[in-house]
């Protein structure tokens, strides 16, 4: 029975993602959305990929985006050489190229895990970032390879020259790849992987050898990074070797952190947030780079599980009907945590104003819907004593929060065991 019932929740679980899929062009149908979605599903499918290393096998890998890249730019020399494959069957390239470069330098870097798998892999991420200009022929040089995805040839009458049905096109590969990345994880090979994660030796003792299986979990996340890569390759019609960094290995990895590497959906969670904070919050501020690293730095120090892992802690609250207790305390800590927040963006904007002078324009800069002037030694004052009283505030505010959470484990703790 409870088979049944994991069987038919999960059913519900991914329908309903699908349905969210579809409809989503439908509530956000501005242009600029309908691109940013598309970015979120491309790097939705590029995080699970990495999670596979990272969270399922145990590897730390600097070195993701080869895949990534290898297989975007495969994926556009394919279309201009005119094959005549459907484009909507195009990302498949990209991954073979993913998965052809698995094969390759997997072999190579899984004979060790730990610090020296993440040292090969970031030692082969900078080889082949550094060939993308040596070999110009391939990769175009400086200015990478360009296409036109509306110059290929379409299933159904389908150009993929309006960007909404590039969404459709990169959405329905997300909800494929991420259904054969979760079934993967509920194969014995999924299972042996996290076992290799934990404990090497005793998969070993048991008949397994863990060097082969993290090379089959390497070359098969290589497989859906490559889909990946071929995806942003029709999105933006162009690649550069940007794509092969160790920029976007490092973007990658902070995704599928954030997110949460111990949950299934937590790179998704990580992948959404970070594509919002570089597409849409990079273009209100110049310090959005700060925000985001104080954000990864509150999250390692309080929330090394990830946002997947808060919303675990707090669905079984939830379940228990037991998030009354915590509600009173969230919204008291909520308020002197928006004064620190308001007082702290406002001395942020106000020094980047002032380091960088005309270009930024002038001394002078908007917050909040207000013009302050950095120059003046009041605003300064000003932004100092919010941003102390927030944080005193809060400081008091987060001593309530911890009671009340210690009270609601415990009557949690003592009604299971009653």
């Amino acid at each position: 029975m409870s088979q049944v019932l994991l069987h038919r929740n999960r059913l519900m679980v991914w329908g309903g993602t699908l349905a969210v899929m579809a409809l989503l062009p439908v509530v956000f149908s501005q242009g600029f959305a309908i691109s940013l979605l598309c970015q979120i599903g491309i790097m939705a499918i590029f995080a699970l990929s990495y999670n596979m290393l990272l969270g399922q096998t145990g590897l730390l890998s600097f070195g993701h985006a080869v895949y990534y890249g290898l297989g975007a730019f495969v994926t556009l020399h394919v279309l201009n050489a005119n094959l005549g494959i459907p484009v909507t069957l195009l990302p498949l390239a990209g991954g073979a190229a993913g998965l052809l470069a698995g094969i390759v330098l997997g072999w190579v870097s899984t004979k060790r895990a730990g610090t020296t798998f993440a040292m090969i892999s970031l030692g082969i991420g900078e080889m082949v970032a550094a060939s993308s200009l040596m070999f110009p022929g391939f990769f175009g040089g400086e200015g990478g390879v360009s296409g036109n995805r509306v110059t290929g040839k379409g299933l159904f009458g389908i150009t993929y020259g309006p960007q909404i049905e590039m969404y459709y096109l990169i959405a329905g590969w997300a909800f494929v790849c991420m259904i054969a990345m979760f079934a993967l994880t509920q194969t014995p090979l999924g299972r042996m992987a996290n076992a290799v994660r934990d404990n090497p030796e005793r998969a070993e003792f048991v008949g397994y050898n863990p060097q082969w299986v993290r090379y089959l979990m390497l070359v098969l996340s290589g497989l859906f990074a490559g889909i990946a890569g071929g995806l942003t390759a029709l999105n933006y019609e162009i690649v550069t070797a940007e794509s092969l960094s160790a920029h976007t290995s490092g973007a990658v990895l902070l995704m599928a952190f954030v997110g949460g590497v111990g949950f299934f959906y937590g790179p998704v969670i990580g992948a959404v947030l970070i594509t919002v904070l570089q597409i849409a919050v990079a273009g209100l501020t110049k310090a959005w780079l700060f925000y985001f690293g104080v954000f990864f730095l509150v999250m390692v120090l309080y929330a090394p599980g990830g946002l997947a892992s808060l919303l675990v802690m707090h669905k079984r609250l939830w379940q228990a009907r037991m998030m009354g207790w915590l509600l009173p305390s969230y919204l008291l800590a909520a308020v002197p945590g928006l004064i620190l927040f308001g007082g702290t963006i406002v001395m942020v904007e106000m020094a980047y104003a002032l380091l960088g002078g005309a270009e930024l324009g002038g001394s002078e800069v908007k917050v909040f819907g207000f013009v302050v002037d950095a120059s003046s030694g009041l605003a300064w004052a000003a932004a100092a004593i919010v941003a102390g009283l927030g944080m005193l505030l809060l400081k008091r505010a987060l001593r309530e929060v911890s009671y009340q959470w210690n009270n609601v484990h415990a009557a949690l703790t003592r009604g299971m065991t009653a």
